[in-house]
């Protein structure tokens, strides 16, 4: 909205000066003046046509799911959304692995829930991108994200958990009769979202999705930290 505003004041106020420049014509009946504000104009007129076209150009994007296919003409807006809710998700645990033994299930269902309340506020509060009039949208992949995953999975979880830490305030996650049953639950969960995800990093161009749900390649070539009392871990070997 504020770009929107922020263009209509540069249109209005290259109209004032072109305004001006006709109304001095007029009165000194310059025609070489004339000509050169009228290819200003016309320059002016084709660059302004350009970069509406850039902003608005649709992309055909097609992706596969679990059993569907789905076919987007995404815009501009449709790619900033897509990108912004990609990495939303990319840096939860909806899409980190969560080893046994490691973690805390508590957090872990608090970053799902605050995953479900990222996505489903714009569609709320209307600042989602409009649904294109061509092809499938945005909205409705977030729906499936939101009404067929993490709602049914988080309706589940989250009373059973609550329930344990009541009725044990001062045990240890690692306690709970479920715990094995919930890290099971989680990775179905992941996978299942990961095409989604994936989905939604192609939506918004970015070249490789799968790439940046990976650890990076750096990671495994790391120095493992030295822990106390096992000494210095051996030097990792180079090859040539």
């Amino acid at each position: 909205m504020l770009r929107t505003a922020g263009r209509a004041v540069l249109a209005a106020a290259g109209g004032g000066v072109l305004g001006v420049a006709a109304y001095s014509i007029s009165r000194t009946g310059g025609q070489s003046l004339s000509v050169a504000v009228g290819g200003i104009a016309g320059l002016v007129l084709i660059l302004s046509v350009d970069g509406y076209r850039r902003s608005v150009q649709l992309t055909e994007v097609r992706i596969v799911l679990p059993g569907s296919e789905m076919t987007f003409k995404a815009n501009t807006d449709m790619r900033k959304a897509a990108l912004r809710m990609f990495f939303q998700a990319a840096t939860r645990v909806a899409t980190r692995p969560l080893d046994d033994g490691s973690g805390n299930l508590r957090e872990a269902l608090t970053s799902l829930k605050a995953l479900f309340d990222m996505y489903r506020e714009p569609l709320e509060s209307g600042s989602a991108p409009p649904p294109p009039h061509d092809g499938d949208s945005v909205h409705e992949l977030v729906l499936d994200i939101l009404n067929f995953e993490l709602a049914p999975f988080l309706a589940t979880w989250h009373p059973r958990l609550r329930a344990f830490e009541e009725a044990h305030p001062d045990e240890n996650e690692s306690a709970w009769p479920d715990n094995a049953e919930f890290r099971q639950a989680l990775r179905e969960l992941q996978s299942n979202l990961r095409p989604y995800i994936v989905g939604l990093g192609e939506i918004a161009g970015i070249r490789d999705p799968e790439h940046h749900l990976r650890r990076s390649g750096w990671q495994a070539t790391r120095r493992p930290a030295t822990i106390p009392g096992q000494g210095t871990p051996p030097s990792p070997t180079v090859t040539p």
